[in-house]
């Protein structure tokens, strides 16, 4: 089935990082859960987690956004496919604990959008996995 495509490059680049990514960093539950469909899947793919639904990527970020006083994710590189609804982008995530530790991440993540939201989500980590 091809992708009927409702966002255009820009677009699907401002849904990732700026929509987002920068909900994540802002800790706005509500804006990073409106990114998703009621019936999203997010995988972890570098440690075979699953998140399926909206109330399970719910709970998974609440365990992320309260381990972290600060996130912040940065320098995004970014490959489209607007023609069919991805998009990619590798990235740097600096997390700040509550003790002033810094834990930096290099990590990708692989989006297919449908109807303006996310669809399926996954993440590869360059190191532990941090949304459990």
């Amino acid at each position: 089935m091809q992708y009927e495509p409702h966002l255009s490059r820009a677009e699907l680049i401002e849904l990732a990082t700026i929509r987002y990514f920068g909900s994540v960093d802002r800790k706005d539950m509500e804006a990073v859960l409106d990114c998703f469909h009621d019936g999203a899947l997010l995988c972890v793919q570098t440690e075979f987690t699953r998140h399926a639904g909206k109330a399970a990527i719910r709970k998974m970020f609440e365990g992320f956004m309260g381990a972290y006083a600060s996130i912040v994710h940065k320098d995004f590189v970014c490959t489209v496919d607007e023609k069919n609804g991805r998009i990619t982008a590798s990235f740097e995530a600096v997390l700040t604990g509550d003790d002033g530790s810094v834990t930096r991440l290099f990590n990708t993540n692989f989006w297919r959008i449908r109807d303006g939201k996310f669809q399926e989500v996954y993440v590869y980590f360059s190191g532990a996995n941090v949304l459990v």
